[in-house]
């Protein structure tokens, strides 16, 4: 048990001064202390609060924004947003970079997405479809020019989500946010294997399943190719985390040497 708790320790990654500032605001957005439609301090306020850099704070509201839950507006500030989503914020409010948690909201998407694409394949029109394809398509154009394609990504399962016709599944994805795609530069859990070219064209081979599955307006084929994308995501969790206990043991013995 001893030694469990030595590689956890070993292994984590401290987290980014950003992501400690993203936790803070989160906490005091979804707590009400920040309403909906309040303007946020000043990046040189929020640096002072924080005592970090105003760089630090940019990159803080950024991936805020991304996740919905604050908006930019230029020359007026920075303010929180009137969304359905901050009713979920406590999903992602201890979201770290652990890959312990990258596979909890995995198994969270599992229960959402799995059936959220069966929907979509008895339920979208036209317009919808053509969405899916849109975010498909953007993920490859991204990805030839070598370009992070995180949010395409999100756009492509968000996309599906919006075609099942029920905003909840929306809803719920939305509050998961960024943090559910781990192929951008921009994810806590990104890494370079995770980056690589290779990685992501097999995720497009998988959302190709998908998509086809909803094309075909088959909701089994569909439920099978998401659940097969999610599950083989899950697993090179558990390679990266079976990697990095190795890479420990492997270093370990080398200083004992």
């Amino acid at each position: 048990m001893a030694a469990d708790a030595v590689v956890d320790l070993r292994i984590e990654r401290r987290p980014k001064l950003s992501e400690s500032v993203v936790s803070a605001i989160r906490a005091q957005v979804v707590s009400g202390e920040y309403a909906p439609g309040q303007k946020l301090p000043t990046e040189s306020r929020m640096g002072e609060l924080f005592g970090v850099s105003r760089t630090v704070v940019r990159e803080a509201i950024a991936t805020l924004a991304a996740d919905g839950l604050v908006e930019a507006r230029q020359g007026a500030g920075v303010f929180v947003k009137d969304h359905p989503t901050l009713a979920f914020g406590s999903i992602t409010l201890d979201v770290g970079n652990k890959i312990s948690h990258a596979l909890n909201v995995i198994e969270v998407r599992m229960g959402l997405e799995i059936e959220s694409a069966g929907l979509a394949a008895l339920r979208r029109n036209a317009a919808q479809e053509a969405q899916i394809h849109e975010a498909f398509f953007e993920f490859d154009r991204l990805l030839e020019r070598g370009e992070a394609t995180g949010k395409s990504d999100f756009a492509f399962h968000r996309a599906i989500a919006a075609a099942t016709n029920n905003s909840y599944y929306v809803e719920v994805l939305d509050a998961l946010g960024m943090r559910a795609i781990p192929c951008d530069v921009a994810s806590p859990w990104g890494t370079d294997s995770m980056l690589s070219r290779n990685y992501q064209e097999g995720l497009q081979r998988e959302h190709l399943a998908i998509l086809k599955a909803i094309s075909a307006s088959d909701p089994e084929a569909a439920r099978a190719a998401m659940r097969a994308h999610l599950t083989a995501s899950q697993e090179r969790y558990r390679a990266l985390l079976s990697g990095q206990q190795a890479k420990w043991i492997s270093g370990t013995a080398e200083r004992k040497g």
